[in-house]
């Protein structure tokens, strides 16, 4: 066996021991539990207020649409940081590929916003 199989090996073998802990602490931590559960306990709760109506209840997809692209623009955020933070080396190209990066995602934006999507209801 290749040294390269053999470190493949060696990690998959580690996975698998580590899936194998997880599961007889899971399996453990099941075994001696107190579970007795009541119906407080399984009721619904929300912050300290009381639930009322339906359990289930249907969101509005823009709050999902909102939260997207609060991550795709913080994620913007990440790649900008380290970049500014070494301007120097990348240079002119550095600062032109940047400018497409930020272009593409201002395009998103305004695609966002033509769309209505950044309308808080």
């Amino acid at each position: 066996m290749s040294d390269f199989l053999r470190s493949y090996l060696v990690v998959g073998l580690f996975g698998l021991v580590g899936i194998g802990l997880v599961g007889v602490f899971l399996g453990l931590g099941r075994l001696f539990r107190p579970d007795h559960p009541t119906p407080d306990k399984v009721e619904n709760y929300e912050s300290g207020v009381d639930p009322t109506g339906d359990r289930w209840s249907q969101a509005n997809i823009r709050y999902y649409v909102f939260a997207l692209l609060f991550v795709l623009f913080d994620v913007e955020a990440v790649f900008i940081f380290p970049w500014a933070a070494r301007l120097e080396i990348y240079g002119g190209f550095g600062l032109v590929e940047m400018a497409i990066f930020i272009a593409i995602l201002l395009l998103g934006l305004l695609y966002a916003w033509r769309k209505g999507v950044l309308k808080w209801v």
